[in-house]
Parts: C-alpha cells; sequence; structure tokens
C-alpha cells in the first residue's frame, strides 16, 4: 500500500485546481501585461484570483500581492518592513519557519537591527508576557513576526492577542499562515495583522504559488525590481495558472473547513488509539489544547531500530517525515525540536493528514510503525 501522510511539506492538487489550471495553460496564452485581448483575459483571471483571496480574509483586493511562494512573502515582509518602515528592532521565537528565522539573521548582517527572541515553552506556545514586557520596555520601531500554526509540532498561537499587544504598543505585526491559511478563519478587518504570508502548495494547490497580505498603513518597496508588476510591488511576469490555481485552492479549503477538519480529527484520534492499544511507548509534542488538527508529532525511544525508522517507513510505501522537509532534506533533530527541549534519547516522527486519506491508511501505518519497533 502507498500511504500519503505528509501533508505538512505539501498537499496533492485538488481536482477542481488541476481543472482550472489545465484550461489556463491550454486556453490563456497572453501575457497579463499585454494590452491586447488575450493579454486582457490573462489579467482579468490575475485580478480575480486577487479579488477572491481578499474575500476569504476580509482584506481589500488591493492588499494582496502574489509572490511565488510563502519565503519570498516573508522575506518582502520582514526586509521591507526593517528598509522602509523604520524597524529597529525584530522580535520572534527559536520555533519560526527558517524562512523567518534566516531572514532575520541576513537582515543583521545588512542593518542595525536588534533581535529579541522569545521563549517556548514544552509545547511550543510563546510567552505573551515577556512579548507584552519587551514592548513596553523598549519604544523603538518593532516588527514582532510570530507564525500561526507551527510546522512541525502544530501548536498553534493566539494571533488575535498577539496582534492586539502589538496593536497596543505600536509595533507591527507579521504573522506566517502557511499551515492554516484556508484551514482556519482569519479576518484582517477585526485582527491587527501588518503583514500575512500564504503559500498554495499546503492547500491543495500547486507549487510554486503563494501570496502576501500588506496592510495598507504600510508601504514597503519591492523585493524583486524590473517591470513593476503586482502594482510595482513584486516585477516579473505573473505565473497565470499557478495564480488560478492558488485562488481555486482558497475556494475549495475554505467551503471544506468544516468537513477537512471533521476528517482529520477522526484519523488523527484513530491513530494515536491504535498506538496506545499496540502499548508502543510513544508520546506527543505540541500543545494539546491549541493545535493543529492535521498534524501529529511523536517522539519514541532513539533506538537502533528508531534511527532506521524514515528508510524503512519508505520501505513499505509511508510517506512521513522526521521533521520539516523545508529545511536542509537530512534527518536530525530539527530547532523547533530544540527549542521545545525535546529529550536527545527520544527521536520524533511527524504524520500529516488530509481529507484524502482513509482509516485503512491509518491501520497500516500503525501496523508497520508496531512491526518495525
Amino acid at each position: 500500500m502507498k500511504v500519503y501522510f505528509d501533508n505538512a511539506a505539501s498537499t496533492p492538487l485538488d481536482s477542481k485546481v488541476i481543472e482550472v489550471m489545465d484550461h489556463v495553460i491550454k486556453k490563456v496564452h497572453g501575457n497579463p501585461s499585454s494590452t491586447h485581448a488575450d493579454g486582457r483575459l490573462a489579467r482579468t483571471i490575475i485580478e480575480d484570483a486577487r479579488r477572491r483571496i481578499a474575500a476569504h480574509m476580509k482584506a481589500s483586493q488591493g492588499e494582496i500581492f502574489f509572490t511565488s511562494c510563502a519565503t519570498e512573502s516573508n522575506n518582502t515582509a520582514i526586509l521591507g518592513a526593517i528598509r522602509d518602515l523604520g524597524i529597529k528592532r525584530i522580535i520572534t521565537s527559536p520555533t519560526e519557519h527558517p524562512c523567518v528565522l534566516n531572514t532575520v539573521d541576513f537582515a543583521k548582517t545588512i542593518s542595525e537591527v536588534d533581535v529579541s527572541m522569545l521563549s517556548v515553552d514544552q509545547k511550543g506556545c510563546i510567552n505573551i508576557d515577556a512579548l507584552r514586557s519587551l514592548l513596553q520596555k523598549d519604544a523603538r520601531p518593532t516588527l514582532v513576526t510570530i507564525m500561526h500554526g507551527n510546522n512541525e509540532i502544530g501548536t498553534m498561537h493566539d494571533i488575535a492577542s498577539i496582534g492586539a499587544i502589538c496593536y497596543d504598543h505600536g509595533a507591527l505585526f507579521h504573522c506566517d499562515t502557511v499551515q492554516t491559511i484556508g484551514k482556519y478563519p482569519i479576518d484582517v478587518s477585526t485582527q491587527y495583522i501588518s503583514f500575512l504570508s500564504g503559500s498554495g502548495h499546503k492547500i491543495f494547490g500547486p507549487k510554486g504559488s503563494g501570496f502576501l497580505y500588506v496592510n495598507t498603513d504600510n508601504v514597503v518597496r519591492p523585493l524583486l525590481h524590473g517591470g513593476g508588476q503586482e502594482r510595482q510591488m513584486r516585477s516579473g511576469t505573473e505565473n497565470t495558472y499557478g495564480i488560478a490555481g492558488i485562488a481555486m485552492a482558497m475556494d475549495r479549503m475554505v467551503e471544506r473547513r468544516e468537513m477537512f477538519h471533521d476528517k482529520v480529527t477522526v484519523l488523527t484520534q484513530r491513530f494515536k488509539s491504535n498506538l496506545e492499544l499496540m502499548r508502543i511507548d510513544v508520546g506527543y509534542n505540541g500543545d494539546p489544547q491549541h493545535h493543529l488538527s492535521h498534524i501529529i508529532n511523536l517522539h519514541i525511544p532513539r533506538t537502533d531500530r528508531a534511527e532506521m525508522i524514515m528508510m524503512n517507513l519508505d520501505i513499505h510505501g509511508i510517506c512521513a517525515s522526521a521533521g520539516s522537509a523545508c529545511n536542509s532534506g537530512a534527518e536530525q533533530d530539527s530547532h523547533v525540536l530544540e527549542a521545545i527541549g525535546l529529550p536527545k534519547a527520544r527521536k520524533s516522527l511527524r504524520f500529516s493528514f488530509s481529507h484524502f486519506n482513509t482509516e485503512q491508511e491509518v491501520d497500516y501505518v500503525t501496523d508497520t510503525l508496531a512491526q518495525l519497533l
């Protein structure tokens, strides 16, 4: 049996996404910047996609900019805020995605920005009181960058509360919502968010598609220069079929949100129940009270068999992860596991689910885990 339990790394394409992208690839050849009919058709597709994505977030259409991925979006927001909005300090956490942490590290080499790192507890939750204290003690222009849902351990942060604290202290708030956009309601008309990043391939859309929300109060210059596409915000000929795909993926994700959560909750509960019945020595990472419904990050004793577990799962047709697939690709303890203090004697595995998965697949994977361990 072939089982794909690595949906936090990338999701399969939804059939409706394939359908709309196939149509655009075959029928829409014009450059969106061209003024002839074919160009205007491509432009119409892009602007309709922008309108739909904005509506799902309660944003204005002019606040959405299409990018190649969330990494580009995060770079644009962080580096743009430092360069154009006078940011002198960044507050972040050690469990952020590498595309945020590495961008922050790079920013220190090209600017005089200071970085404050919030501590996290063993569940991966940031210290909200520490954030408030840092903002109270230092009035320098500050950007707070905290993700909504952690891609490895599944812990979710209360971005409404974080945004409110930032607003009260005049700080900007950047949020990486790659694991949550579409899957959870986000309303930028009522929540204080300065910048927000999203990606297509985590919501059953195409790789190479992403977007950046920029609140109209913040004006930043582009990261990429050239022809001035995306209203001078992101030069480069637009990926018309990718943009059509991410918009359809958002539509489908939002309309099936409740079904998605119900389905993956059944699967994750069955997964855990099966392991409990098998009496495998297993613990779980993350905050069980505030957790992404589609991610299980478990830890097992670091034995010789455990060290071979990823290779053996692959041999049995099972796709899972030992950490983030967005890092170097090497199998080693991640910065997230180090930040939450996972003991070196324990090995972590991540299984992430979608509504395309089945209970039979869960049973096959847990049976295989029991055999291998």
